[in-house]
């Protein structure tokens, strides 16, 4: 019996470094992805969200998830520094999450630099 393709959910199940942005994606792991990345403990994951999207709890469910292995969220907002909202601020910080916005570009440097030195370190990076 012939089967389609079957399209799953983007993930590395894994902590890597991220090697390369730009062109709309990221470079990690020796693989690449199209679009914005969630980095967290458990993996990195596909993010449905583009520079300009309103950035609610709602998009950050699966950090909140694993609040309890995160200290610090660095949140790479495209290619300018968005502030997070009120709403989404009160919600990492009732985790015990630090929530830093700034451009992705810093972003992957900083995570890069936290990763390496084996902090409790998440970033949510918009795609540029």
């Amino acid at each position: 019996m012939a089967r389609g393709i079957e399209i799953r959910e983007a993930h590395f199940p894994g902590r890597a470094p991220i090697e390369a942005y730009g062109n709309g994606g990221f470079r990690f792991a020796d693989m690449s992805h199209r679009g914005s990345i969630l980095c967290l403990p458990s993996g990195i994951y596909g993010w449905d969200v583009t520079e300009g999207d309103a950035l609610d709890a709602s998009l950050f469910e699966k950090v909140l998830a694993e609040a309890g292995d995160i200290e610090f969220l660095l949140v790479g907002t495209g290619m300018s520094i968005r502030f997070l909202p009120a709403e989404l601020k009160t919600s990492l910080r009732a985790g015990n999450v630090s929530s830093d916005p700034m451009s992705t570009g810093a972003a992957v440097r900083t995570y890069n630099v936290m990763l390496a030195e084996s902090r409790a370190v998440a970033a949510a990076l918009i795609a540029v």
